[in-house]
């Protein structure tokens, strides 16, 4: 697993402590701004905020009192604590789209004419266009290496420091503009339009130049504001109510009411939880293209996850050799090493040097070796070997290789067939070894023991997923006894072996028709279809510039276990935001008890009894409720960046942890800030 190099602020606490210190100076700085009406008419909540406190403010000038300064100036400051934290959450993506604004330097391009090169500037490139960079240069622009292989340092964009390799063909052939060539030369073909490359895309989102408020964010907002208007017309209410019973209420009062009882907490911070999960996932070197996708990754029920480089390691090597009955051992272990010294597959490459080791063989291919015919591996024969003068040898799948020894009449012992089976249910791949020689005949020699080894942990996140009640499928292109037996290692709740991009896509469809959300990585071109059909669709950065554009997430370490973390995150961002909501509601219930008692006491004394804090007076109490609504929005401030704790538990046990600790939390903290407040407001003069 590649890991994000940290940086040195990351490491020292003081350095750290210094970076956020220039946030918050940023964040004061932006606080006109955010303060300003027309920002707060974006928040239907805090702008009622905003117009209860320019109505404060003109009674206090022209109706001057301690008591309504000291109200009007906290309300005020429940709009600058608002505003700071959406600020705050939005410099820190700032600051990491500062970092990558020295990638996008106006850098030249070697244009590929047909009259040559032709040096332009990398802006001026349009899609399509062929570019040549040599070592040493820059990246112009996002493309696909369609020529060539090259050493590329990707630090700039993954904070990875060890360079990789991009080639062209296969699924490593996508290249990021801003990167740079270390060694060899490569053609480039660019795929996007100028200002559209994937550092432009990393800038805008970061910054939050392209957030748009996701599904659950404008339907929460529109319960907040329903709860606004209902407590808008309850407090309007009071006004004749208050005439009918000889209380006079003082719109300063009513306004102070209003501001207490209307949701501020989480209206204030809802933005900010927003902007804090799209920047955990940046920290997490995930790149996502809207916030809905991180919050389709919190409502994920289903996983589909590669086998090879996600569950296992992926470099299946040899472990075994495996001699049919009447073969010499040491021939058969030769025999083996000559068929796949011309396979320079990691396998193939694997099996040459186990042999070599364990059988005292020559890991240098003989001459007749080097002048053999090689017959490379295909999907239509999934057969590799070589054809010497006088005999030719085959090494593949088992299935394929009993085919072409029994359809010239060779005998497939029974032995061969149940070591096949073994290997495969042990979760090991079998490659059965089989010769023809001179005469036509055609005989199996041995079978090679491939074996691919579990990822340590993987069965305890697997368990996890299942106590988040998601189910897990493996995708694997084994054979179905393979797939089986690393299945039940690893944990997953499913497979789908000798799997096609057919068969991806046909699954993600049928689990959407059972209203599951369905999460699932890729990297190559037929990937896409797959990746664009699920609802989370994580692309890997090494993967082609297809699958790229088919996700809606792009892991910049092409980390496929990533996949986990991001479910994880779009979990706590739902949760964080629930936890919120609860707690701000749960508020209003000790303000009832502050402020209406204060209200209507002095001309309905039973109302008295209502005082179980037993505030001071009428005058302290409201003020103290405001003041308790200002300071909670700041201490949830952290709370609304790093995101609540989560652990994997049922949807039940998250729904009773969730009333338990912020329902009930959100009902008692407020009756002993309030009393506290009220402690120290009693000692100001006029209150």
């Amino acid at each position: 697993m590649t890991t994000p190099t940290m940086t040195t602020e990351q490491r020292t606490p003081q350095r750290s402590a210094t970076k956020n210190s220039g946030l918050a100076a940023a964040a004061f700085k932006s606080l006109p701004h955010k303060m300003s009406p027309l920002a707060q008419a974006r928040n239907p909540v805090m702008f009622v905020v905003w117009v209860g406190a320019a109505l404060t403010t003109l009674w206090s000038i022209f109706s001057p009192s301690v008591y309504g300064w000291v109200v009007t100036v906290w309300l005020w400051f429940t709009i600058a604590f608002a505003a700071f934290a959406e600020a705050y959450a939005e410099g820190r993506g700032k600051a990491q789209a500062d970092s990558l604004r020295a990638v996008r330097d106006d850098a030249t391009a070697n244009l590929v004419t047909d009259g040559g090169i032709e040096v332009i500037a990398a802006s001026e490139l349009t899609k399509g266009a062929i570019v040549r960079v040599e070592a040493g240069e820059t990246i112009p622009g996002d493309g696909d290496v369609i020529e060539g292989a090259a050493t590329v340092d990707e630090s700039a964009i993954t904070g990875e420091s060890a360079p990789v390799v991009r080639e062209a063909g296969g699924d490593r052939c996508a290249v990021t503009g801003g990167t740079v060539v270390l060694s060899d030369s490569i053609l480039v073909r660019i795929t996007s339009e100028p200002g559209s490359t994937f550092v432009d895309t990393m800038i805008a989102l970061v910054e939050g130049a392209e957030r748009r408020k996701t599904p659950n964010e404008i339907a929460l907002s529109i319960l907040l504001s329903t709860l606004t208007i209902l407590f808008l017309i309850a407090v309007t209410a009071l006004a004749p109510m208050g005439l009918f019973t000889g209380a006079e209420l003082s719109p300063l009062s009513l306004v102070a009411l209003l501001v207490c009882l209307i949701p501020t907490t989480i209206a204030a911070l809802l933005s900010a939880v927003g902007i804090a999960g799209m920047n955990r996932l940046v920290h997490h070197n995930v790149l996502a293209t809207s916030g809905r996708a991180v919050e389709a990754a919190g409502d994920v029920a289903t996983l589909l996850m590669d086998k090879t480089g996600t569950i296992t390691y992926g470099n299946r090597q040899a472990t075994g050799l495996i001699v049919a009955r009447g073969v010499d051992e040491q021939e058969a272990a030769e025999i083996a090493r000559v068929a796949s010294v011309a396979d320079e597959t990691p396998e193939g490459r694997s099996i040459v040097s186990w042999l070599t080791e364990n059988y005292h063989l020559s890991a240098e291919a003989g001459e007749e070796e080097k002048t053999a015919e090689v017959i490379p591996f295909s999907a239509s024969t999934r057969m590799s070997g070589l054809d010497l003068r006088g005999r030719k040898l085959r090494k593949g799948a088992g299935d394929a290789v009993r085919r072409w020894v029994t359809e010239a009449g060779g005998d497939w012992p029974q032995e061969i067939e149940d070591s096949v089976t073994q290997i495969a249910e042990g979760g090991g791949t079998p490659l059965p070894v089989a010769v023809e020689e001179s005469d036509g005949t055609r005989r199996v020699i041995a079978v090679v023991q491939l074996s691919d080894v579990v990822k340590p942990g993987m069965a305890e996140r697997f368990a996890e997923l299942r106590q988040m009640g998601i189910k897990t499928i493996m995708v694997t292109g084994d054979n179905p006894l393979t797939a089986a037996a690393i299945a039940k290692e690893a944990g997953v709740d499913d497979y789908i072996a000798e799997a096609t991009p057919e068969d991806k896509l046909a699954r993600i469809r049928e689990e959407q028709a059972h209203g599951r959300m369905v999460a699932m990585t890729g990297d190559g071109t037929n990937d896409a279809p797959a990746l664009a059909q699920a609802d989370v669709g994580v692309a890997m950065n090494t993967g082609t510039s297809a699958a790229k554009e088919a996700a809606n997430m792009v892991d910049l370490d092409s980390d496929p276990t990533k996949l986990i973390d991001v479910v994880r995150i779009g979990k706590q961002l739902l949760i964080t935001r629930g936890a919120l909501t609860t707690f701000s509601l749960a508020n209003d219930l000790a303000k009832y008890f502050a402020i209406l008692p204060a209200l209507f006491s002095t001309q309905l004394p039973h109302l008295e009894r209502l005082n179980v804090m037993h505030l001071h007076s009428p005058q302290s109490a409201i003020v103290s409720a405001v003041v308790f609504n200002a300071l909670i929005i700041v201490a949830l401030i952290p709370l609304a960046l790093k995101g609540v704790a989560y652990k994997p538990a049922s949807a039940s046990s998250l729904l009773r942890r969730n009333l338990g600790i912020w329902g009930l939390g959100g009902v008692i903290t407020p009756f002993l800030g309030i009393w506290l407040i009220d402690q120290v407001v009693n000692l100001l003069p006029g209150i």
